[in-house]
């Protein structure tokens, strides 16, 4: 069964935290893809990852860049995983049908859209349903807390 995340984002954006968690990843020797709502939110995050931290590199590409095979992170609008990934990371306002294909699903939504958070919930028990073991991570206080 896959572990599902789900990380309910109040305090940071999906900017601040997406390369943390994809740094995370590559660091534990997983293989991602991002999935996004819709090509112009892959373009604009394929040009942010090049750009928000002069520091540091997350080695990544999209359909535009080619050479799926070659990717440790891969972002795409499409419900695919041509670089072979054990991670999937869904955004905000997106959906995907292959959270059962990853050993790691991480489910990123917006604490300020309620709409988000009531999808969120459905999911939720689907997965639970479906055997997945579901955890939900919360920004508080103190970083990240595990709600039941």
């Amino acid at each position: 069964m896959t572990e599902i995340r789900f990380y309910h984002l109040e305090r940071q954006s999906q900017d601040q935290v997406l390369p943390t968690l994809l740094a995370k990843a590559l660091d534990g020797g997983h293989r991602i893809v991002v999935k996004t709502a819709d090509d112009s939110q892959t373009q604009r995050l394929n040009e942010y990852l090049w750009t928000y931290n002069p520091d540091s590199f997350l080695p990544h590409g999209s359909k535009k860049d080619g050479n799926a095979e070659l990717q440790p992170i891969w972002l795409s609008s499409k419900d695919e995983n041509p670089n072979n990934a054990d991670v999937l990371i869904v955004t905000q306002g997106s959906n995907t049908a292959m959270s059962g294909d990853f050993s790691l699903c991480c489910e990123m939504l917006d604490g300020h859209d309620g709409e988000a958070i009531k999808a969120a919930r459905g999911r939720w028990k689907e997965y639970k349903t479906a055997g997945h073991s579901v955890t939900y991570w919360q920004q508080g206080e103190r970083g990240w807390e595990e709600k039941g």
